[in-house]
């Protein structure tokens, strides 16, 4: 399983994924996946976990993010790792966009 090889934004779906979070599926093949997520000013990645590696940079917005036991305001520019079955998520506190990196890829992601 894999995407085509150019992914153009423009021609990319943007899926509502609830709790003020859209989201574009990019490339991906079964040991990778790029994502980005578009939240609104307090949407809320509510915490889980999964088996993934995981690696996000912030491409805008601010957002208070929890890995494990630890809080971190994070800002454009910043980025985080977060291993696996490791629980996680964040509130948006400024409207921004966070650009995912799954390893390997998000099955959940691409089942409708």
């Amino acid at each position: 399983m894999q995407s085509k090889e150019f992914q153009f934004e423009n021609e990319t779906a943007w899926e509502d994924v609830g709790n003020g979070i859209t989201r574009q599926i990019y490339g991906y093949d079964d040991q990778i996946m790029l994502v980005k997520a578009k939240f609104e000013k307090g949407g809320v990645g509510q915490l889980h976990s999964h088996y993934h590696s995981q690696v996000t940079y912030v491409d805008s917005g601010v957002f208070e993010m929890t890995i494990g036991e630890e809080k971190k305001i994070i800002r454009k520019g910043d980025g985080y790792y977060v291993p696996p079955h490791v629980v996680h998520g964040c509130v948006c506190i400024e409207e921004g966009m966070l650009i995912d990196v799954f390893s390997p890829h998000r099955e959940d992601f691409l089942k409708k």
